[in-house]
């Protein structure tokens, strides 16, 4: 399995996205953006995107050197249109806006309207966390998904995160979750690497689960209707209230395949004494990591710790990946006229 350290990984992919159409700055945040997923394990969302990332350009579902617009601000939120940025430039700014706004009213809210693919949104909601606040984000997109009780795709995968700072330089603690049993992206990275997907991820073309990735027709929802249910919920704020909306149109049969987002400041100072606050927090872990553990290896951990335990394995040691990762990325080298690095020959 090929193996690339988190520089020349970057490197590399800041190149392929910028022979593609990005500009310098859209190609290296989105690198940026892709590599931090593999750093963390979140292979699904990493740079076995790129070759779609690529195909967006071409189909127009990226536009390239947009300039947010801003279309309202009223109080503590903002909405954004984007013209179809990339999702990484898009929810950078939008974290940005929210951040700004919850230092100066102790709460932040950035609608982000057309946008793309916006990849492993935790990588947002950390950068919030980074900056001493609680950030917030989710994304809606076109239907991938089952609506409980329905055939065929109705909603979207739509993401959560949310991330709350630590004291003392303490990793933050991150959720990241997708509404799906299952992110679309590891059924990619199972088509990559020739492997079965467990039950309870998809049904094919009939309904009926599968294993099979070629043959998934629609990733089924977490939880059952909870799932279902969160997700359009997701699509009512992060679509629906800036005035975008994508599934209705898109079931009425008007596949526009638009993007939205939602970044979402909480500033711990507006509540109370942050200090005091960070301590509850480090006291609440400290709970979770006394837990007695049930049987198994990987013991109890808080949402995103093991993303950051990989992350730092990952540094060390370098990011694997999947050989039909590696083969994708070095075709649309060589499609792009780009040198193929030695670490994926």
């Amino acid at each position: 399995m090929p193996v690339a350290q988190e520089t020349e990984l970057t490197d590399f992919a800041t190149a392929l996205l910028h022979a593609a159409g990005y500009t310098p700055d859209e190609a290296a945040q989105t690198a940026r953006l892709l590599v931090w997923a593999n750093l963390r394990g979140a292979d699904s969302h990493g740079v076995l995107r790129i070759p779609r990332y690529i195909e967006m350009i071409k189909t127009a579902v990226v536009h390239t050197g947009q300039q947010p617009k801003l279309i309202r601000e009223f109080g503590s939120t903002c909405v954004f249109d984007y013209g179809k940025a990339p999702g990484a430039v898009a929810m950078m700014h939008a974290a940005g806006k929210a951040g700004d706004l919850a230092e100066k009213f102790g709460i932040g809210w950035c609608g982000a309207r057309a946008i793309s693919h916006a990849g492993a949104i935790g990588y947002f909601t950390t950068q919030l966390a980074g900056r001493g606040l609680i950030g917030i984000a989710m994304t809606a997109s076109r239907p991938l998904m089952s609506y409980f009780g329905a055939k065929g795709e109705a909603l979207s995968t739509n993401p959560l995160s949310i991330a709350v700072p630590r004291p003392d330089g303490a990793d933050p603690i991150v959720l990241d979750m997708s509404t799906a049993a299952v992110a679309l992206g590891k059924i990619m990275a199972a088509k990559d690497s020739g492997n079965p997907i467990p039950k309870g991820w998809a049904i094919d073309a009939n309904g009926v689960e599968t294993r099979d990735p070629h043959a998934v027709a629609a990733i089924l929802p977490m939880a059952g209707p909870k799932g279902s249910g969160l997700s359009l919920m997701i699509e009512v704020l992060s679509s629906v209230l800036v005035g975008n909306a994508v599934i209705a149109p898109f079931l009425r049969g008007e596949k526009n395949g638009g993007f939205n987002g939602l970044m979402l400041a909480i500033n711990p100072a507006a509540f109370g004494d942050t200090a005091s606050f960070l301590a509850s927090v480090e006291s609440l872990a400290g709970a979770i990591h006394a837990l007695d553990p049930a049987a198994g290896p990987d013991g109890v951990k808080l949402p995103g710790e093991r993303g950051f335990q990989t992350g730092r394995e990952r540094m060390a040691n370098g990011i694997p990946l999947a050989k039909g990762t590696a083969r994708n990325l070095a075709d649309a080298a060589v499609r792009l006229g780009l040198a193929v690095p030695a670490f994926l020959q």
